[in-house]
């Protein structure tokens, strides 16, 4: 299994929450997460740490990883993240990036996302649209193993 960075907004309750759970569904399934609202002290709301202390953070947790999962959802993706994507192409660690937004974006008709994103990745799961049963974070899980199988191959 996987050393897995997560790149992705943390600035609300929503954001921290969905990607605590989508790093425990990728634990579940095995890989090691590195999250970044958890590594930098971000999850105690009250002492935020400095900002050089979230940087030094997250270039030790992209240097570790194996694979930089990008969540690139918005009507333009969160600007450190595209950071962490440019960082971790710069020095070799693919990128799975992830979009969960159903609004259509970027210059990437495939990817609905910005094309340096999306042909800096090694793969792009989309999941836009609910299904059925709601809003699955395990379903969005099982994609992102899915793809991460396939660039092992």
């Amino acid at each position: 299994m996987a050393r897995i960075y997560f790149a992705g907004p943390l600035f609300t309750h929503a954001e921290r929450r969905w990607n605590r759970e989508l790093a425990a569904a990728l634990e579940h399934a095995g890989h090691a997460v590195w999250l970044p609202q958890e590594k930098a002290g971000l999850a105690i709301e009250a002492a935020v740490p400095s900002p050089r202390a979230i940087f030094d953070s997250a270039i030790a947790g992209i240097t570790q990883a194996e694979i930089v999962l990008a969540v690139v959802d918005g009507a333009d993706p969160d600007s450190g993240t595209s950071f962490e994507c440019g960082y971790a192409h710069a020095v070799g660690t693919p990128i799975v990036a992830v979009r969960t937004d159903f609004r259509g974006g970027g210059d990437d008709p495939d990817a609905s996302v910005n094309l340096m994103l999306s042909q800096a990745a090694a793969a792009v799961v989309l999941s836009a649209h609910p299904t059925p049963a709601g809003d699955d974070v395990a379903a969005v899980a099982l994609a992102i193993v899915d793809a991460l199988g396939a660039l092992q191959d």
